[in-house]
């Protein structure tokens, strides 16, 4: 896309009299685009955020310059791109803040998003740690987001979602030197996907992802390349795996799930849905750890020594391991 494109573009969806650079936000992973920020002048709000991929090659930071790599990540910007244009911040911006969408436009592979400014929103909050408040907060975020989506058909998103599904993740568990996770590989993901209640995960709710509002009480969420159907699990699994360490997320396990089900349960009364609470809880519960199996699973093939695989997800990822080996047996 030329320059002049998107910033016509941009004016029309914003109804701006004229823009002006703001930074470079961010790069997209493995150098397939930038994250800008965006001023106007003389529309309703005075930023936006613009999401520009520009698909390359061979540039991944830990080197899976894989064909079958590049697809996947084409696809997660086609989803992420569906998301806003169909299902997003209509569907869950009652519930669980996600960014408004302006607009899209998709030329060849080059894909652009013209998304709300949460900074101006006042969710300009970022943090690489967080108090047990705070992740309550996210936590009661994640249960809101798949309370808005239970039931919900993953239509133009992952069929399954997450960046580390099994099925879309064969390199990485060909390099998988564990053999005794390597064969209970399988098990796990047929396990998660055996769920009787399915939702929309978010796919990559790792901290980073959540903006905190000035007033302490609220956040939103971004990146929704990963968004596709599943087991609510997964995604609390992964976000508690990317705030606590080993005696942290042993210790507090039981009350993050009790927070968990408490708000899902006050959430699925809110959105009038069918679905028993209790009956999910009664599910998905024991599947918090399986879930952890799961992401364990996937770093260990990706990145062995990476700081997330902690001695806590080792003992869970072995008691899982037992566990489904015992129900086959």
């Amino acid at each position: 896309m030329e320059q002049e494109e998107i910033e016509q573009l941009i004016l029309e969806v914003t109804e701006a009299q004229s823009l002006f650079p703001l930074g470079v936000v961010q790069s997209l992973w493995s150098g397939y685009g930038s994250i800008e920020r965006i001023g106007l002048e003389g529309a309703r709000v005075p930023s936006v955020i613009v999401k520009h991929v520009q698909p390359a090659t061979g540039n991944h930071p830990r080197g899976w310059n894989t064909d079958l790599s590049h697809q996947r990540k084409l696809k997660s910007y086609q989803v992420e791109r569906y998301w806003y244009e169909n299902q997003g911040a209509q569907s869950v911006n009652g519930l669980a803040r996600i960014p408004n969408c302006f607009g899209t436009k998709t030329t060849g592979s080059e894909i652009l998003l013209i998304l709300e400014d949460l900074d101006v929103a006042g969710y300009a909050g970022r943090r690489s740690s967080v108090t047990r408040h705070e992740m309550r907060i996210c936590v009661s975020w994640l249960a809101r987001f798949h309370a808005a989506c239970i039931d919900v058909e993953p239509n133009g998103l992952w069929e399954t979602g997450t960046y580390w599904h099994l099925e879309t993740r064969p390199d990485e568990l060909e390099k998988l030197d564990d053999l005794e996770l390597k064969v209970a590989a399988p098990l796990i993901d047929n396990k998660l996907n055996a769920s009787a209640f399915r939702t929309l995960v978010h796919g990559d709710a790792k901290l980073a992802n959540f903006c905190f509002h000035e007033d302490g009480q609220q956040v939103a969420a971004l990146d929704f390349q990963y968004v596709g159907g599943g087991c609510g699990m997964k995604d609390l699994a992964y976000f508690v795996g990317s705030c606590l360490r080993d005696d942290e997320a042993e210790e507090q396990e039981k009350d993050i799930l009790d927070c968990y089900f408490r708000e899902l349960s006050g959430c699925l009364d809110q959105v009038g849905s069918n679905v028993r609470a209790e009956d999910i809880e009664v599910e998905w519960r024991p599947l918090y750890r399986v879930a952890w199996a799961d992401f364990h699973r996937f770093m260990q093939g990706w990145s062995p020594g990476h700081w997330k695989l902690s001695d806590y997800s080792e003992r869970v990822t072995r008691d899982v391991i037992v566990s489904l080996k015992e129900e086959i047996a």
